[in-house]
């Protein structure tokens, strides 16, 4: 219900909104900027996961131009600017350069200063600052409401394809938001091995991307054994959608949200029991 609600207003902001310039998306995360502060009229083509059941914003790339990331497909449509966080080469990025086409980078963000800082550089490239703002203040309204949630709970988070995420990353950001401590103490993301989560497992695990789409597709992820299956079940305080944790953008603070969430449906529970 909410994320229709995210897509019926983005989408009010970009159909009331004046032409910008033309605007091609090289990856699936910023596919979800270019939908979200893009006219529709404007966007020239999106990458070809836009559609994908991890893509936030699927339900508005629906009747656009899907393409690749190539030279080729880019230089054909001549769009104004070109947005992306990880799709095409550096090389290639300097060619579009060289053409007087805009390249605006998103930032890998460890936090929500960078989410912000991510947002208003893409709004400002598309001359829609104002939506921009809109988008930073719906992220910090869920940030506030869902502060201190969990009362410092400790809690791993892990993926389906066995990563965790320690220190500097967004991940531990949106755990510290929601009032959790986040148990893995290393920097950056790392993988953990079935042996160890089986020999110590953690009392309180917060999964991402163990959608059940993302699990079919993914036959060797770990996330489809049946003892770490089983260890989840009963340790597992909330999982989070891929579509939520897999780009660095103002739906973090819709993740934060469930986080806090979790707990007070866990409060209502025990006081219910």
């Amino acid at each position: 219900m909410f994320r229709l609600a995210v897509a019926l207003l983005v989408a009010l902001l970009a159909t009331s909104a004046a032409a910008g310039p033309t605007v091609y998306s090289l990856d699936q995360c910023a596919d979800q900027y270019v939908l979200a502060l893009s006219p529709r009229a404007d966007i020239v083509g999106l990458s070809r996961r836009a559609t994908n059941t991890d893509s936030y914003l699927r339900s508005l790339a629906s009747g656009l131009p899907l393409r690749r990331a190539s030279p080729e497909q880019v230089l054909a449509v001549g769009p104004a600017v070109v947005v992306r966080y990880w799709g095409g080469d550096e090389r290639f990025l300097a060619d579009l350069m060289r053409r007087h086409v805009k390249v605006v980078r998103i930032d890998d963000a460890t936090d929500f200063a960078g989410i912000r800082a991510n947002v208003r550089r893409v709004a400002k490239a598309l001359g829609r600052e104002d939506a921009g703002e809109v988008l930073v203040t719906r992220m910090d309204t869920q940030l506030a409401a869902a502060r201190g949630a969990w009362g410092g709970t400790g809690a791993v988070y892990l993926t389906s394809g066995g990563d965790t995420a320690g220190q500097d990353t967004l991940i531990d950001a949106m755990l510290r938001a929601a009032g959790m401590t986040n148990l893995s103490r290393d920097r950056g993301y790392r993988p953990v091995p079935l042996e160890s989560l089986i020999l110590d497992p953690p009392a309180a695990i917060v999964t991402g991307f163990f959608d059940p789409d993302d699990l079919a597709m993914q036959r060797w992820s770990i996330g489809r054994h049946a003892v770490l299956r089983g260890l989840l079940a009963g340790r597992t305080l909330v999982s989070l959608p891929g579509a939520l944790v897999g780009c660095p953008a103002w739906f973090a603070g819709e993740a934060v949200e469930r986080i806090a969430a979790a707990h007070a449906a866990r409060a209502a529970g025990h006081a219910g029991s």
